[in-house]
């Protein structure tokens, strides 16, 4: 039999082969969007100025092809996210419940779905799908924008301004808050290890207090990283705090490499201070 350390090893490598592999499909989906602006501002480049016929037919033509990508990237994206919600994260979420059963050296068949991890996986499913979803949907009405401006600009009497257009209407960036834009492919990458990461420290602490009545965990994540936020003067690497602590922040901001470990020896310790560090 191996050694619990290998096991664990193996399973953090399968979590990052997930994150990987997901990241790279919403990148390629990205590019769809990304792809089809350059390909119609190329092409509105080549058209000349005016209202003539053959410039209307033009325009159309190349407005068609725009609608036709758009209409591939929301069927891509929107496909991407019902896998990553129903197939992936629940896969992630075992992975993270065995984990914690690794490092407790107990079996992994001990875990099953229970009504408590359907209930947890079932909401936090939901809340990704729900927040994948509204970026699409954000992409989507950016991108009809640019395609009306980009038509507007294409019968005015000078002609398209491509590079005002294109900074103008930035669809290879994804946009948080009013203003804040991120480039898409570091948000696809951050947006998935967020949730990769959150979903499978939430199973291990579930997992911690239902399958091993576990009551504390050890909190390992970079020197640097705060416990709710990664700027919290609250340190969260090498503590001790309670599992309600853990599934309340499972993990503290995007790319966090927070990991919880059993604490099985402090079963029945109430002297203990959520935040002590070891």
């Amino acid at each position: 039999m191996t050694t619990p350390v290998r096991r664990g090893r193996t399973l953090r490598a399968r979590l990052l082969a997930y994150i990987t592999d997901a990241t790279t499909r919403l990148q390629a989906v990205w590019r769809i969007l990304t792809n089809a602006q350059t390909t119609l501002l190329g092409a509105l480049a080549r058209i000349r100025s005016g209202r003539r016929a053959g410039n209307a037919a033009g325009i159309r033509a190349v407005t068609a092809v725009f609608q036709r990508s758009l209409a591939a990237f929301g069927r891509a994206a929107a496909a991407f996210a019902e896998r990553w919600a129903a197939n992936d994260l629940p896969l992630i979420y075992r992975e993270g419940a065995w984990t914690m059963l690794d490092h407790a050296d107990r079996p992994q068949d001990t875990f099953s779905w229970t009504q408590r991890h359907q209930g947890a996986i079932t909401t936090a499913s939901a809340q990704y799908y729900a927040d994948l979803t509204r970026r699409i949907q954000e992409a989507l009405r950016r991108a009809r924008a640019f395609l009306r401006a980009a038509q507007d600009a294409a019968r005015s009497p000078g002609g398209p301004d491509v590079e005002a257009l294109r900074r103008e209407h930035p669809l290879d960036t994804v946009i948080y808050g009013t203003s804040t834009r991120y480039p898409a492919d570091a948000w696809a990458q951050a947006a998935v290890t967020w949730q990769a990461v959150t979903t499978a420290n939430t199973a291990a602490a579930r997992t911690a207090l239902d399958e091993l009545d576990c009551e504390w965990l050890e909190v390992r994540d970079g020197a640097d990283c705060g416990w709710t936020e990664h700027s919290d003067p609250d340190r969260a690497n090498r503590t001790l705090r309670t599992v309600q602590d853990a599934l309340a922040h499972p993990s503290a901001h995007p790319h966090c490499q927070r990991e919880l470990l059993p604490r099985l020896d402090l079963i029945g310790r109430t002297e203990i201070r959520s935040g002590a560090l070891l």
